[in-house]
């Protein structure tokens, strides 16, 4: 994959968005697996952003999947309930800007979008397989140390859960422009995470991407037993 040298321009991004809009739509007139589900898909920003309901898991993890495939797509956020339950979302240092209305936002201080006040350094204040989907939005480029949060993500997602990250991307000036950015990303940082030499807490890659600004990732926990992403996957976004 080759990544742009240069942010994209408001402009190529709204012409993508509406380019990305259209090939869903096809997707979902024109493939009998999908056809006749209760989703929408829009985007933001080369951004799927998927709701809407399903019956089963299994529906929407084929939309993720097929959804993905579009080229052009950045990620694949989604907020959709499954067989009548509504996803528990977390929002992990969110300040006063949560990603969607709903999602439980957790930060060290008070802000508008601020639900839980904890101080994420002593772990995520919820049980093991809680969650649905986790937002780490602009918090790992902040921390020396980022892998004990990725854990404890890992820890409170359910199967099947998701976890959403979007940082700067280190060739940008807006990652060493604030000061109090500690650490640089890089989409190949993710293949690091999915199999970490010394930890147990293996990732499945479902989406990376990198705009010449931000790099974004969809992450699944795997269990014990589940197999790793294989060469044919990796090769998508990683070298």
């Amino acid at each position: 994959m080759t990544l742009p040298l240069a942010p994209l321009s408001n402009d190529r991004l709204d012409r993508l968005d509406e380019y990305l809009g259209a090939a869903a739509d096809d997707l979902f007139k024109n493939d009998d697996r999908v056809r006749g589900l209760g989703v929408e898909v829009s985007f933001h920003g080369g951004v799927a952003h998927v709701t809407g309901s399903v019956d089963h898991q299994e529906d929407l993890e084929l939309v993720r999947t097929l959804v993905g495939r579009l080229s052009g797509v950045l990620g694949v956020w989604d907020r959709v309930r499954v067989a009548g339950r509504d996803p528990v979302i977390l929002d992990i240092g969110c300040g006063d800007t949560k990603q969607y209305p709903g999602n439980i936002g957790i930060d060290v201080r008070e802000a508008d979008g601020v639900d839980v006040v904890a101080d994420l350094s002593n772990g995520i204040p919820f049980p093991d397989d809680s969650a649905d989907r986790v937002f780490a939005v602009h918090i790992l480029e902040h921390l020396v140390d980022f892998l004990p949060l990725v854990d404890e993500c890992h820890r409170v997602l359910r199967p099947g859960g998701i976890l959403h990250v979007l940082s700067p991307w280190w060739r940008y000036v807006n990652a060493v422009a604030d000061p109090t950015h500690v650490r640089l990303l890089d989409v190949q940082t993710f293949k690091g995470i999915c199999a970490r030499p010394g930890s147990d807490l293996r990732w499945y890659p479902l989406h990376a991407g990198c705009d010449g600004a931000s790099i974004f990732a969809d992450l699944r926990p795997l269990r014990a037993g589940e197999p790793e992403a294989d060469a044919v996957q990796l090769a998508r976004w990683f070298d």
